[in-house]
């Protein structure tokens, strides 16, 4: 607890009356800290702190790095800035040693303020002074790793783009639509081509080549973990951020970039906590950095080619070979794929699969297409919106309700940009370099129609792909992996004791998130489940020991 001594002992509190340092004494928070705990971070609400003993670093991420931009010793302050202008923190604040910090929320602060008006004068004085530097941080352009070569409407282009973004890599788009003028420009027959930042280039690289390349973890460093998990979407980085909270040893292996398909979501507005929404991607960033802070180990562009049900060795591409207590499998879903017979000619030039920020250079300017009735579908319609000169959303059903949340249907219908034709898809696919129009057959009518729809985006449900499982490891007849009492009742469940809720039929392997059977099909709900997944695996290993 703060003592009166304490707070006469701070240059700004010192000279005050009785009555109010009474009444701080009664309401601050007395926080004590460890090296490197936080006590406020970038986009918290806002607070005073003042530091009582030991040092603290102010801290911001700028370009995808965590910087030092300010330091704090006994009698200083932090929180400034968000307490004159009412808005959440620019930075965050850490102990770099044992640290003692007194927290005035904005109720005590201003209950302060009304007694001792001469204090909120002083901080925002302050206050100005700090925000001068704080815009000269948040000015600085981002520092280009690499330019990303070749034509607009190209699928490796494109994918090479998804990789560095979803990855957090800041890279320059350099756009040039004849196949030659890539040659031109780098003396080299092939595209997409990665230039990096010392002159070298890479010619139609592998995600792998590339993730090794921009310094991205792509192997293991140790041969055995308490804890793999297979996949690293929000139910997986959500496992391992209580994993490695806990103390155990933690792998994520992924495929592609960490997010898994909520990654792509341009906006997630019904996640609790985020009141005006988040993209996929920035919640998929936050945590990864929370997981990475915890100790958890991160590796991506690797798949997954066996396990063993029995001793939980998890065999990955390449032959790598890793021991397991527990294994989690998390990886989620693959976007269905379109029956047509002209599919394979514009995949990628001007068809695609799925829909991200990133992908904002191909709507540009464009009459757009969307193909779905789902969130993600919605989500991308309103974000398109933003850049293309229309979108139209092809609906096989008799409308939206079905399968849509009724905050994106609302704002749909609120956008004139958008339109929504339900009983309605494309029958065919036309176009000579690249895609130009598609056939739309109108289910009500029995006609169909050819229109100029250039750029066409598919998200029409998806499916598990498990086929990779052990027989060990039951499955339901669309492929997803049966856990809790219906594992039980598989034939494969030999063990005298029932499973735990999320485990498969095979003892210590779990399945969280959207490939298990029976899972709701939302962020909020594979969070929950990862969280859930580790309370089991710690009853597991307990009965195993």
């Amino acid at each position: 607890m703060i003592t009166l001594d304490e707070l006469r002992a701070i240059t700004i509190f010192e000279p005050l009356p009785p009555e109010p340092l009474e009444f701080l004494v009664g309401a601050v928070e007395d926080i004590r800290l460890l090296p490197g705990e936080y006590f406020a971070h970038e986009g918290d609400e806002r607070a005073f702190f003042v530091v009582i003993e030991g040092r603290a670093e102010i801290t911001k991420m700028i370009n995808g790095d965590e910087r030092v931009i300010g330091v704090r010793t006994p009698g200083m302050f932090f929180g400034e800035v968000p307490m004159t202008l009412s808005t959440s923190f620019p930075a965050s604040g850490r102990a770099t040693e044992a640290t003692r910090i007194m927290k005035l929320d904005a109720t005590v602060f201003y209950g302060l303020a009304a007694m001792a008006p001469a204090v909120p004068a002083h901080v925002a004085t302050l206050a100005r002074s700090y925000l001068d530097a704080l815009q000269a941080h948040a000015s600085e352009k981002p520092v280009a790793e690499a330019h990303v070569i070749g034509p607009r409407l190209d699928a490796g282009v494109r994918d090479l783009a998804t990789f560095l973004t979803r990855n957090h890599v800041p890279f320059d788009r350099v756009v040039v639509e004849a196949p030659t003028e890539v040659a031109a420009r780098v003396a080299l027959p092939a595209h997409p081509v990665l230039e990096l930042r010392d002159g070298s280039r890479l010619v139609a690289p592998t995600m792998r080549e590339v993730a090794h390349t921009v310094g991205l973890a792509v192997e293991p460093t140790a041969p055995d973990y308490d804890v793999v998990i297979l996949g690293g979407g929000p139910a997986g980085l959500t496992a391992a951020v209580n994993a490695a909270a806990e103390g155990l040893r933690t792998l994520v292996v992924e495929s592609l970039a960490p997010g898994g398909q909520a990654g792509t979501s341009t906006r997630i507005e019904n996640y609790t906590g985020f009141p005006y929404g988040i993209s996929g991607d920035d919640l998929a960033s936050r945590a990864l950095t929370q997981a990475q802070r915890l100790g958890a180990e991160i590796v991506v562009t690797r798949t997954v080619e066996s396990i063993d049900p029995g001793s939980h060795r998890v065999v990955l591409d390449g032959e790598d070979a890793l021991g397991a207590q527990v294994v989690i499998v998390a990886t989620g879903v693959e976007w269905r794929t379109f029956a047509l017979p002209a599919v394979d000619r514009y995949l990628g030039n001007g068809l695609y699969y799925g829909a991200a920020r990133s992908d904002a250079a191909l709507a540009q300017g464009q009459d757009v297409c969307i193909v779905g009735a789902g969130n993600s579908a919605g989500q991308a319609a309103i974000f398109f919106s933003r850049h293309a000169r229309s979108v139209t959303m092809l609906v096989r059903g008799e409308s939206l309700a079905a399968s849509m949340s009724r905050y994106l249907i609302d704002q749909i219908a609120a956008n004139p940009g958008i339109q929504v034709e339900t009983r309605a898809q494309i029958v065919d696919l036309h176009g000579d370099e690249g895609l130009e129009h598609v056939d739309v057959l109108d289910a009500r009518t029995g006609e169909t129609a050819r229109r100029a729809l250039p750029v066409v985006f598919v998200m029409i449900g998806a499916d598990a792909v498990t086929g990779w499982l052990p027989a060990e490891v039951a499955r339901d007849s669309h492929g997803f992996v049966l856990t809790g009492a219906e594992a039980a009742a598989a034939p494969q469940w030999t063990a005298e004791r029932r499973p735990f809720a999320l485990e498969t039929s095979a003892p210590g392997v779990f399945a969280i998130g959207d490939v298990r059977s029976g899972s709701v099909k939302r962020v909020a709900a594979g969070v929950g489940e990862g969280g859930m997944a580790i309370a089991y695996a710690h009853q597991y290993l307990a009965l195993a020991h």
